[in-house]
């Protein structure tokens, strides 16, 4: 049913009364949106550092550059790099803006819709020779109109009004999802990063392993031009030495594929990008000379010391508090967009509603331009529309089931999301604790490892064994010292992902700040 009322003298009294009284009572359809309710742990499996407490919503508290926690300045202008230009965070930041110019032109709709125009018409027709003119000819006439129209849909039912705030739902989702693809850029990179330099660490250990095989087989040689040793031992040794060379090589591959990951991730041609490897060398056995007689001094090379250019573990602090799970920009993404689907409920049930306009028209018409220029009336036309749908075969009902079929989705996504969030945080508190207690297993392995091959290199220079035994102790020193490495940097790793899975390291503001 549509029904036009269009009133001339008392017309805009009427419509202002009427606007009114439809303000006044109009309200907005659907529901309101209630933050989800969610299936929380009472405790992690893992024991987490004392303090931590059930967690409330904190997405909003500062991060920080949390990669600074490593100390590594070439990690630090790395992260700034990529924050800078990198490409996805560009196209996140756009997305932003996308989603607040969204909710501008949804805004848009509260107000009226103005305009001016200006339209001049001429008319020309012939006469007919039968007319009481007695013969033919031709007739024409002007028009001239300059008006000021306006437009309004009066937002009684709330459709407006859901729509703005699922916009600014949907632009608080925006802001999130930007944070967490800078989250996630820089974690990617961090472990990337973390993954070159225990890879410099592995091509150090292997450089130094190919000098000292070298020094091992020089030795052999030697002992076999003193008829002390057999060919075979110089076969073997040398063997063992070119390949391991091999593996050095090999490192060249994985290196080159870290360092252009690397640079995509800072926004630069993978060409024009390098990172120097570090060339220090913790200290490791010389197997050539005699060991020390001093018991201290002997043990000392065994040892097992720092790797240079290897970033240390941050330590996890005690105490930390436990919004900071939930500071997490993928679970605040995920909530918004809860609450965007929730509001859509709302717009899509305001079409069962008659819709309300009020238009106006003014302005001059006349038959000749002078005298529009000198015409003293105005023409005023306000009007009022209503307008029901009576049938549409289902069309409104459909839409609606749709848009609560969206928004349980959402909740079911928002609730998987603080399920994945808390496994996170449980599988990477396990992992630095399990690695913790592997990785003072393995250096105590290593040790070992050093000190065996010490004392079997001994006996074959005294020539109580062949250089089989050589050749295993010096495969168990290196592959254990590589497995060190490999669990070092499994640790880096498991630290970056618990900083991803808690929304960004643990800086926590103080008197409204971020602590620095």
């Amino acid at each position: 049913m549509a029904a036009t009322i269009i009133a001339r003298r008392h017309g805009a009294a009427l419509a202002c009364s009427l606007l009114a009284t439809i303000l006044t009572t109009g309200c907005a359809t659907g529901p309101d949106y209630v933050r989800p309710e969610v299936v929380a742990p009472a405790a992690f499996r893992q024991e987490p550092p004392p303090g931590w407490k059930e967690a409330q919503a904190a997405d909003r508290l500062p991060r920080g550059p949390w990669w600074r926690m490593y100390g590594d300045t070439t990690l630090d202008a790395l992260a700034e790099q990529a924050l800078a230009a990198n490409q996805t965070v560009r196209a996140s930041e756009f997305a932003v803006r996308q989603a607040r110019a969204q909710l501008l032109q949804t805004g848009a709709a509260r107000y009226p819709v103005v305009s001016a125009g200006f339209n001049a018409a001429r008319t020309t027709g012939g006469i007919s020779s039968g007319s009481a003119a007695g013969f033919g000819g031709t007739s024409s006439s002007e028009s001239w109109r300059a008006a000021l129209d306006a437009s309004w849909e009066i937002d009684v039912w709330g459709r407006v009004r859901r729509s703005i705030e699922a916009g600014e739902a949907d632009l608080q989702a925006a802001d999130a999802d930007y944070e967490n693809v800078r989250l996630t850029v820089v974690a990617e990179l961090a472990r990337n990063y973390f993954d070159l330099r225990v890879l410099d660490a592995q091509r150090q250990l292997l450089g130094d392993t190919v000098a000292a095989f070298e020094r091992s087989l020089q030795l052999t040689r030697n002992r076999y031009q003193a008829g002390v040793v057999p060919r075979a031992d110089v076969v073997q040794a040398e063997v063992q030495w070119k390949s391991t060379q091999a593996q050095l090589v090999e490192t060249g591959v994985a290196r080159a594929a870290l360092e252009s990951a690397i640079a995509v991730l800072v926004g630069r041609p993978s060409s024009t990008f390098q990172i120097d490897p570090v060339t220090a060398a913790p200290q490791r056995p010389r197997l050539d000379r005699p060991p020390p007689t001093d018991p201290a001094a002997r043990a000392a090379p065994l040892a097992v010391t720092e790797y240079p250019g290897l970033p240390k573990v941050p330590v996890v602090p005690a105490g930390l508090p436990s919004e900071l799970l939930q500071r997490r920009p993928d679970l605040a993404a995920a909530e918004r967009s809860v609450a965007a689907s929730s509001a859509r409920i709302g717009v899509a049930m305001a079409a069962y509603y008659p819709s309300l306009s009020l238009s106006a028209s003014a302005g001059l018409r006349e038959s000749s331009f002078p005298d529009l220029l000198r015409s003293p009336s105005w023409l005023w036309s306000p009007a009022l529309s209503v307008l029901q749908v009576l049938f549409d075969a289902g069309e409104r009902k459909a839409v609606t089931e749709q848009a609560r079929a969206a928004h349980e989705q959402q909740v079911a996504n928002y609730r998987q999301v603080v399920l994945q969030g808390f496994k996170e945080v449980e599988d990477n508190l396990a992992a630095l604790r399990i690695l913790d207690e592997e990785l003072a297993l393995q250096e105590e392995t290593l040790a070992a490892a050093r000190l065996a091959l010490l004392l079997v290199t001994n006996q074959y220079q005294a020539g109580v064994i062949n250089f089989l035994g050589v050749l295993v102790a010096q495969t168990s020193a290196l592959n254990n010292e590589r497995a060190l490495l490999d669990l070092r940097g499994r640790r880096l790793a498991a630290s970056v992902a618990l900083i991803k899975a808690l929304g960004g390291g643990w800086q926590v503001p103080v008197d409204g700040a971020a602590a620095r």
